[in-house]
């Protein structure tokens, strides 16, 4: 049997309204039953429904025919479907302008229409302003409304039915779901020019390196989150204390790193929240601070963005370990409480002396943030740690044991032990001001006191400025300008050396070009003067490209 399509039925629709262009009011109101105007009350609650949840696909009732582009005047249904939009309004389109009257109608579209159609006959019956309208005309739409009750009923249950589902889900809208984050990094990076640490000219070969992560986010409540990270790359370090062509920490690339090809366990976490404003970190391997959330919020221009690892933060951050706890309590709006304390690791499952969660290295956190305005932020932390690994041995030289300690960054002696266990306590200010949508500025300052256990004492300070343009040249891309001074140990005790003599300056400029929403490219120059703080070596210039992917 041929489909019952839209065409059909307005041919339909113009036969049973047009007896009604002479309704006489007294007849009709003595035919139609009370019954009847029931059914047509609910057709008429089933029609609003169904247009406020089909909203986004339907058009305002079209006023001509013409409004239709895929009705012709040679369509053997034309004339019925002119009848009805332009002298009776029971005609609606599609949002693109088309009726689409071949398409196939469901029961539930035909009484929908309907409803339209009686609508406009009680229109008529109200204007009284017809003479007769015959019984058989009347039983007729009598017929159609009993026939159609049942399905105007189901309609309604079917409804009633979407609306609890749809609260329902809107109130337990999560499933426990594993969700893939990867990003991809192919980044060209050379050495350009000037001395290393050690006075001698730096090779210049340049380099192809790539770093990968993929993070599995899953979440058992809606509200928490595991973190698992799973990396591997080839980004030789261009510097670090005593190794790399640099021979310093100054001037390092924020994602280098060498797994050899191996895949490793980058980051292990979980949050989950307590109450409305506190949210719980359990650091369980790779963690730093800014990975409780302590630090990007108050660079948001800088970290991601940055192609040096001193461009991202405030150093002091770096003084911090992998493994922990940390919190997260928002006051108001306006003031937020960050907590960690973490340990190294590989200290961390030793239960050896020296190690442990209590008994080795270790950082803790305290930090206090003024969410000012959405333009405006800053932060003030205070960072204490302790570092045993430079050992007990007082007859240690000097610069002789430059262990694992301080900010990853810097000159070498504002990284160095002396030989010693080395206790920290660090002050840092943190901030980033958006001037206009195009425009923010960035910085911060820290200030370490570092104590050699049994040797003197030591002074550390470090600082940046930063102009920022988000969105420049296109949505989502950024440049930057970074003028700063990397860590450098200004004061020491005689019997521990001099100090830094000189101070090197870092200066950054870089643009993040998003191509698209899922691939950036950012090219970069580093220059560094003075390096290592020391003014006798020429000034180092390194240049990258970096290509990032994310899916």
């Amino acid at each position: 049997m041929q489909r019952f399509t839209k065409y059909i039925f307005l041919l339909t629709l113009s036969i049973l309204i047009a007896p009604f262009a002479g309704i006489n009011l007294l007849a009709a109101q003595t035919n139609i039953s009370t019954s009847d105007r029931a059914i047509s009350s609910e057709l008429n609650s089933i029609e609003e429904t169904k247009v406020q949840s089909l909203a986004e696909n339907s058009l305002a009732q079209v006023t001509s025919v013409s409004q239709l582009s895929d009705v012709q005047p040679t369509d053997w249904a034309f004339q019925a479907l002119q009848s009805l939009v332009e002298r009776y309004g029971v005609i609606a389109g599609y949002p693109d302008g088309t009726f689409r009257g071949n398409r196939a109608m469901t029961r539930y579209e035909f009484a929908a229409g309907l409803n339209a159609a009686l609508d406009r006959i009680n229109e008529l019956i109200a204007t009284g302003s017809a003479d007769t309208v015959s019984k058989d005309d009347l039983a007729t739409i009598q017929r159609l409304q009993q026939e159609f009750a049942p399905e105007l009923a189901t309609l309604r249950g079917r409804v009633d039915t979407l609306e609890a589902t749809t609260a329902e889900l809107e109130a337990n809208q999560f499933s426990t779901t594993t969700k893939l984050e990867g990003e991809v990094i192919f980044a060209l990076i050379s050495l350009i020019e000037g001395d290393n640490a050690a006075g001698e000219p730096v090779d210049t070969n340049p380099t192809a390196s790539y770093r990968v992560r993929l993070n599995l986010q899953t979440s058992f409540t809606g509200e928490d989150q595991l973190t698992t990270r799973l990396q591997m790359g080839n980004v030789v370090p261009l510097g670090g204390t005593n190794s790399g062509e640099t021979l310093t920490n100054e001037g390092r690339i924020e994602f280098d790193g060498d797994t050899g090809g191996d895949a490793q366990l980058g980051l292990l976490r979980y949050r989950f929240p307590v109450g409305d404003r506190t949210n719980i970190y359990l650091a369980a391997a790779g963690n730093g601070f800014v990975d409780l959330d302590a630090s990007y919020q108050l660079t948001p221009f800088l970290d991601g963005n940055a192609v040096s690892l001193f461009g991202l933060r405030n150093p002091i951050y770096n003084y911090s370990a992998g493994t922990g706890i940390g919190i997260r309590h928002f006051f108001n709006d306006q003031i937020e409480l960050n907590l960690g304390y973490l340990v190294p690791t590989n200290n961390a499952s030793n239960p050896f002396p020296q190690n442990g969660l209590f008994d080795g290295t270790y950082a803790g956190l305290a930090q206090i943030i003024f969410n000012l305005s959405d333009n405006s932020r800053f932060g003030l932390s205070y960072i204490n740690s302790y570092s045993p690994t430079g050992g007990d041995d007082p007859d240690v030289e000097p610069n002789t044991e430059l262990t694992p300690f301080g900010t990853s960054t810097g000159s070498n002696l504002s990284n160095s032990s002396f030989g010693r266990p080395v206790s920290v306590n660090a002050y840092g200010f943190s901030g980033t001001f958006r001037l206009s949508p195009g425009l923010a500025i960035s910085g911060w300052v820290g200030h370490a006191n570092h104590r050699y256990i049994g040797r003197g004492d030591g002074s550390m300070w470090t600082w940046a400025a930063s102009l920022n343009f988000p969105d420049l040249g296109k949505e989502g891309s950024v440049g930057g300008i970074i003028v700063g001074m990397e860590p450098r140990l200004t004061e020491l005790d005689s019997n521990l050396g001099s100090p830094d003599r000189d101070t090197s300056l870092h200066l950054e400029a870089f643009y993040k070009y998003a191509l698209t929403d899922n691939i950036q490219v950012t090219p970069a120059i580093i220059w560094l003067t003075a390096p290592d703080h020391n003014a006798d070596n020429d000034d180092i210039i390194i240049g990258a490209i970096r290509t990032v992917f994310r899916f």
